[in-house]
């Protein structure tokens, strides 16, 4: 997610081992003009989604996608790693990403890898060795602003058309893994940090073919993050009105925590730090509380980058939803 009232600060990146960092609000808030200038902006309730809004996500499955993988280097363990791009879904050019592959035969399990926010794919490439190392096919996806210039954010519903993309993108891309000879369909996981853990709350609602799925210092999502009562510094809160309201109609129907419940019984890894001032304990308690069972939450005492426990911890939840080697640090 966003660093807190200093506007689009970058994020630690937060990847799995060692050097690598460990990467809802549903209730309503005050008026983001708190009591001075009051503006009437949608808020975000507790109130789930209903099943039919899912539709909203909906793609032709059958329709060609044109995979593209250039290799562009290699990691210890044999581990390779590709350029990858195919057509997104929704007819908006193609999506990128970096697609990391082990040594061998398999069939190994397939990974989806999601950043944060700013963020790319290219940035999860140490995360996504990690996890090749222990035994899956990794696709690291760019989000849909990491693929274009301009503002990460625009608050404006630009930003819905992008997620409703996001979501779209990430279902092609289990398309895509499960067509390899190498990865077996049954063992398709998603691992989200930050941003890409709240887009992996609304993700996990929407893909049936998922294993499991690891959120990892994750909250509700955009609406969330950014209309808190430790907002009113925030790039959302500097909009004029109508601009604000105008964006939380837009995003709100189509915010994480309101889909979470779908994910059910595809079983859920929430990781959180207690001393996380990006994600507010407040904030990461709320996605946990709306996620269904089966769960399993772990709390650290950290910040927004999570201690190498976390990451050991990370590759035994998937050594036993997905298969995977055992970890080794």
């Amino acid at each position: 997610m966003l660093v807190r009232s200093v506007g689009l600060a970058p994020l630690l990146l937060l990847l799995f081992a060692g050097a690598c960092a460990d990467a809802a609000d549903p209730e309503p808030g005050p008026p983001i003009d708190g009591p001075v200038n009051a503006c009437t902006v949608p808020t975000l309730t507790a109130e789930p989604a209903p099943a039919s809004a899912l539709t909203a996500f909906a793609y032709d499955r059958a329709a060609p996608y044109d995979p593209v993988l250039q290799p562009i280097g290699t990691a210890p363990g044999g581990v390779t790693i590709h350029a990858l791009s195919f057509l997104s879904p929704r007819g908006t050019g193609r999506a990128t990403g970096r697609l990391i592959v082990p040594e061998g035969t398999g069939p190994f399990a397939g990974l989806l890898l999601m950043h944060g926010l700013p963020g790319n794919a290219e940035q999860m490439i140490g995360a996504g060795v990690e996890l090749a190392r222990h035994g899956a096919v990794v696709v690291a996806l760019d989000a849909p602003f990491a693929r274009r210039a301009g503002d990460v954010l625009s608050f404006t519903p630009a930003d819905s058309v992008e997620q409703v993309q996001l979501m779209t993108d990430l279902q092609r891309a289990v398309d895509l893994l499960v067509a390899r000879p190498d990865v077996d369909g049954s063992r398709i996981g998603y691992v989200g940090v930050s941003y890409g853990g709240a887009m992996g709350a609304l993700f996990a609602g929407i893909e049936r073919r998922l294993k499991t799925a690891v959120l990892v210092v994750a909250d509700g999502g955009l609406v969330s993050h950014f209309t808190g009562p430790e907002d009113f510094g925030s790039d959302f809160a500097a909009r004029t009105c109508p601009e604000r309201r105008r964006w939380a109609e837009s995003m709100i129907p189509i915010e994480p925590i309101k889909y979470i419940g779908f994910a059910s019984p595809t079983p859920l890894l929430l990781q959180s730090g207690r001393e996380d001032n990006l994600v507010p304990p407040r904030d990461a308690e709320r996605l946990h509380a709306a996620a269904p069972e089966p769960k399993t939450i772990q709390w650290y005492d950290a910040g927004h980058g999570l201690p190498v426990g976390a990451s050991r911890n990370r590759i035994l939840w998937l050594q036993t939803h997905l298969g995977m080697r055992a970890p080794d640090f």
